[in-house]
């Protein structure tokens, strides 16, 4: 009988933010596939969980979706979890949970923390409809072309950022929406949270004087 894959989601920063079930969880299966088994660690090493590890992230998601396949079809369970969040946002996790699925292997979901979902939250942008569009392509004119499109949308538009390329996606939205209201997130949870208010134009000047860190939920 084929084992269990868990789907557990894990704190976005603060490493209180995270539910018993999850903690019960990744104590209690065979193996915990990890998108860096080191930031992993931090986390298990606080709630003194000793389950081994295995790392799973996008550039050996295929030869390591075979392995954890063949543990799963053993019986055994495993937990899927990201370095922040809910796995499968984002990242490669939604590769290994559609193979369970064609395997007839069943897939739990063990709920918890997301961070576009904490940051729509305290936006206040309109919650009732939304589009999430990930991470928009780091090429200039596909870029520009998937805003121009997102401009004719009604529902909040949600976007993750990196900190090396915040600048220019801040550049094409006033260039293709105007100088219209953002939402900037990052470090949610965290010591130094931010969380910016404001037209994309007083958004671009921050950034002219103060390096922008870490990873950023945007918000149109």
């Amino acid at each position: 009988m084929a084992g269990t894959l868990y789907i557990v989601s894990t704190p976005i920063g603060n490493l209180a933010d995270i539910t018993l079930r999850a903690i019960e969880t990744l104590k209690s299966v065979d193996l915990i596939a990890a998108e860096d088994t080191r930031h992993t660690k931090i986390l298990l090493d606080r709630y003194e969980i000793k389950t081994p590890t295995t790392s799973y992230f996008e550039y050996n998601k295929v030869r390591k979706t075979d392995y954890l396949l063949k543990i799963l079809k053993e019986g055994k369970s495993v937990a899927l979890v990201s370095d922040a969040g809910t796995p499968g946002i984002s990242d490669p996790g939604y590769k290994i949970i559609r193979m369970c699925i064609d395997n007839d292997i069943a897939v739990v979901p063990i709920p918890g923390p997301s961070g576009l979902i904490t940051a729509l939250t305290v936006s206040g942008k309109p919650t009732d409809k939304f589009t999430f569009e990930g991470f928009l392509s780091p090429k200039p004119i596909k870029r520009k072309n998937q805003l121009k499109k997102l401009r004719d949308e009604k529902r909040t538009a949600v976007l993750y950022e990196s900190p090396h390329r915040i600048q220019k996606l801040l550049a094409d939205i006033l260039e293709i929406y105007g100088d219209v209201d953002v939402v900037l997130a990052r470090e949610l949870t965290k010591k130094f949270e931010e969380l910016r208010r404001e037209k994309v134009s007083a958004s671009i000047e921050h950034f002219r004087s103060s390096s922008p860190k870490g990873e950023f939920i945007v918000i149109i």
